[in-house]
């Protein structure tokens, strides 16, 4: 079934562009397009697209305010934020909102198609810089509100080999418990720093230099 996408951008020559070249893409279905936030989100419930290519400075509303009321209403629908802004003034606040990736225009055609695909299998695609920053504002709000000492003995020692690049039954050797176990530790760790996945444990690790 095909990708059924709505298009919120202010730019017309810009809406048409994205029109031209996706409707040439198999697997996408152009289904609307919106030309600031509040017609994205009047077009979001009338046409329910799967995703969205959504602008963040259009007039009435911008992007990250009709991410946010449509994340809040349709929690499924996906929002690929296409922007020409890098900064952290826009990207935190956009991805906190819901966006589910974050591209700038200078994005290859090619590689936007990929990000919509992988965005409706349930990956993030950020642009680089984008990744940049969300990773220095998680490691900077996590040090500062959740101290290590949190953490028990045992769940310093499973993070420590996450760390390392160890799968779950390679921690489980290492450490003489059982893989349920370790499943358990791992869950208490994410929920003690407020972490979405391992990914994020070990990055949190490194910037925190906790085991130097």
């Amino acid at each position: 079934m095909a990708i059924r996408i709505l298009i919120a951008d202010d730019h017309h020559v810009v809406r048409r562009g994205l029109v031209f070249f996706l409707k040439t893409q198999k697997g996408l279905d152009i289904v609307g397009e919106a030309k600031d936030g509040k017609e994205a989100i009047e077009k979001a419930a009338e046409l329910l697209p799967d995703l969205i290519l959504m602008d963040l400075d259009m007039p009435v509303m911008n992007g990250i305010e009709a991410t946010k009321a449509i994340k809040e209403k349709y929690e499924d629908m996906k929002i690929l934020i296409l922007t020409s802004f890098s900064d952290q003034d826009h990207v935190i606040p956009a991805m906190e909102a819901g966006a589910s990736g974050y591209q700038l225009k200078d994005i290859e055609p090619d590689k936007l198609v990929h990000s919509i695909e992988a965005i409706m299998r349930g990956e993030k695609q950020l642009h680089p810089k984008a990744t940049t920053l969300l990773v220095e504002n998680l490691t900077k709000s996590k040090t500062e509100r959740m101290p290590m000492d949190e953490l028990t003995k045992r769940e310093l020692e499973v993070l420590k080999e996450i760390l390392n690049g160890k799968s779950n039954k390679e921690i489980a050797a290492s450490l003489y418990i059982t893989e349920k176990t370790v499943k358990t530790h791992i869950t208490n760790i994410l929920s003690k720093l407020d972490l979405a996945d391992r990914t994020q444990a070990a990055l949190f690790a490194v910037r925190s230099g906790m085991f130097e």
